[in-house]
């Protein structure tokens, strides 16, 4: 990877603003292209155009690929329709879908009709018709496919007809008469038998197949499980459709761990770092507005006790650890789940086991943190503080029992709603458990006031 100082980038704008076309051709000429998409980065859009056209047309659709929605976004703006065409039929399906979606619907059906190749133009058509977070959206039409029925010299002719196209060859899949996927042709089975007479006879049957309405995390989860490269896609009777790689995999995996990190962080939008005031505003202003709605509700309960504080002033001196305590294990709690629910050790199916867990788990926490905050009051607030003393610890056991279980309970509620959980690991936590937190702490600490006070 390719490091571009601030001496380098100088160099490169003066080369840019004298338009010395042969010296940028040189300074591009050993650069990959996810490294011509990180230089773009440091560039205006009219100097990044202005390298970009100097690049080959399969140059310029690799480069395309490499950079971030935001950037590829203003470069096509700048490009008419016929080029973007000229792009697209230098890419595999898969990655021409993903710029495709990108655009407006008028866009799209102006490139497709300016696409030369008319099976490449159908083959997208036809993935466009899936959704983008399935494994249909995700899949590629670039594949080698044999028959079960040839013959190993027909088949190897076959096999280099079709990777003539091809940049990577990672499986040679077999159908039968009916495009059915039957099995894997292994590269060792054409060396050691080269005079077999059927395909069928050598394939590896039972290949790991996923159908093209799967969800892209379920496809996720059955390459770490299989260790796979690749995967063939497939429809409801078994004929093969497409393929997924795994660096496509792994993008999309990448993209959802982004969003949900923001979600879990109290971001209500895709956003970043370099985006602009109102964008980061937007994405972050949602959730403040929902915990200052939270600190007023908090204000509130706390002001309908204020003759509790009057008995024992004592008791103002622990609501951040209540409220913050709750917070914490509230976290904890949705974010295993979270996790056990993203990597698929957590069946949805087994929640009450979960929940019966958690909440062992929040006995246990609740009773050692209640002891200990027990014995800390007792031997430093002494005689006199009493109802501080019990208050506290009986409300934080208390506490941290609900956020246990509460915070168990909501991804996997949300989950069965269809909604990402993830949303769980974030404010929405903290707050509620901070409300809850309050309610239990002043509704203990009254009735322990009356209690000592008889």
């Amino acid at each position: 990877m390719k490091e571009f100082t601030p001496e380098y980038l100088e160099h490169l704008r003066k080369i840019i603003h004298d338009r010395a076309d042969a010296a940028a051709r040189e300074e591009l000429a050993d650069l990959h292209p996810a490294d011509i998409a990180e230089l773009y980065q440091d560039l205006d859009l009219e100097e990044a155009e202005y390298l970009f056209k100097l690049l080959d047309e399969e140059m310029q659709a690799d480069v395309l690929m490499e950079l971030d929605e935001d950037d590829r976004a203003k470069l096509l703006s700048k490009m008419d329709v016929a080029d973007i065409a000229k792009q697209i039929e230098h890419l595999d399906t898969d990655d021409a879908v993903d710029i495709i979606q990108e655009l407006d619907e008028d866009d799209r059906e102006k490139i497709l009709s300016h696409i030369d190749d008319v099976e490449q133009a159908g083959d997208i058509i036809d993935l466009l018709k899936y959704d983008e977070d399935t494994a249909g959206g995700l899949m590629g039409t670039e594949m080698i496919v044999v028959n079960e029925n040839w013959s190993m010299p027909e088949c190897i002719k076959q096999m280099r007809m079709q990777a003539e196209d091809m940049d990577e060859v990672y499986y040679v899949y077999v159908v039968d008469n009916e495009d059915r996927l039957r099995g894997t042709l292994p590269l060792k089975k054409l060396i050691t038998h080269p005079s077999v007479s059927k395909i069928r006879h050598v394939m590896e049957t039972d290949p790991v197949a996923v159908k093209a309405d799967t969800p892209i995390d379920d496809v996720a989860l059955d390459f770490e499980k299989y260790d796979l490269v690749a995967m063939p896609v497939i429809d409801s009777i078994g004929r093969l459709l497409g393929r997924i790689t795994v660096d496509d995999v792994m993008d999309k995996v990448r993209d959802s761990s982004e969003r949900d990190y923001q979600l879990a962080s109290g971001l209500s939008g895709d956003v970043e770092s370099d985006d602009k005031l109102f964008a980061q505003t937007k994405a972050r202003l949602p959730w403040l507005l929902i915990g200052m709605v939270g600190g007023l509700c908090n204000s509130v309960i706390l002001g309908r006790f204020e003759g509790g504080f009057v008995v024992d002033p004592a008791l103002a001196l622990f609501i951040p650890l209540i409220g913050g305590t709750g917070g914490n294990v509230g976290t904890q709690s949705s974010a295993i789940v979270v996790q056990g629910l993203a990597n698929g050790s957590l069946d949805i199916k087994k929640s009450s086991r979960q929940l019966l867990k958690e909440l062992g788990v929040g006995l246990l926490n609740g009773s050692i943190i209640a002891l200990l905050v027990f014995l800390y009051n007792f031997f430093t607030l002494g005689a006199g503080h009493e109802v501080t003393t019990f208050a506290v610890s009986i409300s934080i056991f208390c506490v941290v029992m609900f956020a246990s279980v509460f915070g168990t309970f909501v991804p996997l509620t949300l989950e069965k709603l269809k909604i990402d959980p993830a949303i769980a690991t974030g404010p929405f936590i903290s707050i509620t458990n901070d409300i809850i937190g309050m309610l239990i702490y002043m509704s203990i600490s009254t009735w322990l006031i009356v209690f000592f006070a008889h």
